[in-house]
């Protein structure tokens, strides 16, 4: 099934449009992204607009980079606290700045920790866990180790990963994740052997002509109906879809 939404590109004039050069503009924050190894991309964008958030009054962004997963969670919620965790101490740093700067420096908490040894203050559970995981098998090496730390998935292996949400999830709570495609269906079948649930599953291709390259995946520890789509981030003309333009419309700056 494709989303379909009314979408609207507004096209604001060049001499009025004052744009850091460290980072990316939103409608709502600025995400300074220089002092981290992954930089803001779709992944991060797709998982923050997409991940359920009704109801949701406890968030965890594990691995956090940059911070933009936590910043989009608050802009969708009105009183939601966030926890972010980011093991890498400069984009721990970053993220905190990005959160101190935007309107929701009170709900966004960012914590320098290991997340397989980090413990929550309080020994309360989220309703929602958000992650966009390291998913590449180790390869070629990257320039830097802070890279490697954000790519490789021998720094948070998804087992443990699905391990250490399970013991901080509520019992009707969401954990969301954005993979590739190829992996998505491992790690389904991983979570499904750990007794975790599979609720949504959304495909994201290109565009229609295209097979999906990336999968938004929502579990939960309670079982329940699997709802299933696919979202094309362009149509047959090559401009933005309506189905991404109504995802992410409250985003992006010129949309």
């Amino acid at each position: 099934m494709l989303h379909r939404f009314p979408c609207q590109v507004v096209i604001m004039p060049t001499s009025k449009t004052q744009l850091r050069r460290d980072g990316f503009t939103f409608k709502q924050f600025f995400v300074a992204h220089d002092r981290c190894a992954m930089k803001v991309g779709t992944d991060g964008i797709l998982l923050g607009a997409w991940a359920p958030v009704a109801g949701v009054k406890r968030i965890l962004d594990i691995g956090t980079g940059s911070g933009l997963i936590a910043l989009m969670l608050a802009q969708r919620t009105s009183d939601a606290l966030i926890d972010a965790v980011e093991m890498d101490p400069q984009a721990a740093e970053q993220a905190a700045e990005n959160a101190q700067a935007s309107p929701w420096a009170d709900r966004i908490h960012v914590h320098q920790a290991d997340f397989l040894s980090w413990t929550p203050d309080a020994s309360h559970r989220y309703d929602l866990i958000v992650s966009n995981p390291p998913f590449y098998d180790k390869g070629v090496e990257c320039g830097t180790s802070q890279r490697e730390l954000a790519r490789y998935n021998t720094s948070l292996e998804h087992e443990a990963l699905l391990r250490g949400a399970a013991q901080l999830i509520t019992e009707e709570g969401s954990f969301c994740v954005v993979l590739p495609e190829s992996t998505g269906s491992a790690f389904t079948l991983k979570a499904q052997e750990m007794g975790w649930h599979i609720r949504l599953r959304t495909d994201v291709c290109d565009n229609e002509k295209k097979l999906p390259h990336r999968v938004l995946l929502a579990f939960s520890p309670t079982p329940g109906e699997l709802f299933v789509d696919r979202i094309a981030i362009r149509g047959p003309d090559q401009l933005y879809s309506d189905a991404w333009c109504g995802l992410t419309q409250d985003f992006y700056l010129f949309m």
